[in-house]
């Protein structure tokens, strides 16, 4: 495996996982929001990892890289809360609110913020080892 796929490997991981850290940041935005009627209600954003392999010509496996292939609403249940006095509340006096878990977002955060950071670590590493390798023909 090249230098080169390394690097582009460990960047599809990185971009993935932009993307994860993106989502996670909307969810937590939109925790707590009423809606008028369920139908509007925001829903949680989870994205959908799918594996690319790279095959040699002779069609052997050579690597892999990480892309996204869809981000998806979750179909959690919403969260419907008996609040009678408030402006969203319908003909019961429940009032919608979105179905994000916080606790499960921070955790989802915090996975996804070291699987960026050891993709980062493996691109110092390969940096590092290329930097070796051409020290080796000054000596």
């Amino acid at each position: 495996m090249s230098f080169g796929e390394i690097y582009n490997i460990a960047g599809a991981g990185m971009q993935a996982q932009t993307i994860r850290l993106n989502t996670v940041a909307s969810n937590l935005a939109n925790a707590g929001a009423a809606a008028e009627n369920p139908d509007d209600a925001f829903r949680a954003l989870k994205p959908v990892f799918s594996t690319i392999y790279n095959q040699t010509q002779d069609g052997k496996a050579a690597g892999a890289h990480v892309e996204v292939a869809a981000i998806v609403e979750t179909d959690a249940p919403l969260d419907m809360r008996y609040e009678p006095d408030h402006p969203f509340s319908d003909e019961q006096g429940y009032v919608a609110y979105s179905n994000v878990n916080t606790v499960e977002e921070m955790a989802d955060m915090m996975a996804a913020s070291r699987s960026f950071e050891t993709n980062v670590e493996v691109m110092n590493r390969a940096r590092s080892m290329q930097q070796g390798l051409l020290q080796l023909g000054n000596k």
